[in-house]
């Protein structure tokens, strides 16, 4: 079963000297999870939620596109990658070894995903 292990945190966990050391450490958690066929097709670290647009239905019916992400809110996702495992609990045991938990206070969420 496949499922998404989104990384969340406030964004300037992932900023500056501390990040910069960490992420060698996310490398070699990142290699290990791929060689063991955990890490399927990647995933991506998101640019800052300043970065993002929004896109909802307006009061006609049509798209209307904001700046920004759709609520303000301290923690936000700041990357994610698709995991292939057996069950929930074998996609925790990769989830709960990630260094920015440790590292930088990060959390991490962990969602099946819907197989149709």
């Amino acid at each position: 079963m496949r499922y998404v292990m989104m990384i969340c945190g406030p964004e300037s966990n992932w900023e500056g000297p501390e990040a910069d050391v960490v992420m060698e450490t996310i490398n070699s958690w990142w290699e290990k999870w791929s060689a063991a066929g955990v890490i399927v097709d990647g995933g991506a670290e998101l640019q800052p939620v300043a970065t993002a647009k929004t896109v909802s239905r307006g009061a006609d019916g049509k798209a209307v596109v904001t700046d920004g992400p759709y609520i303000e809110i301290k923690d936000v996702v700041g990357g994610f990658m698709l995991l292939e495992a057996d069950s929930i609990d074998d996609a925790i045991a990769c989830a709960a070894t990630w260094p920015g938990i440790e590292a930088l206070g990060d959390q991490v969420e962990v969602r099946p995903t819907i197989e149709r």
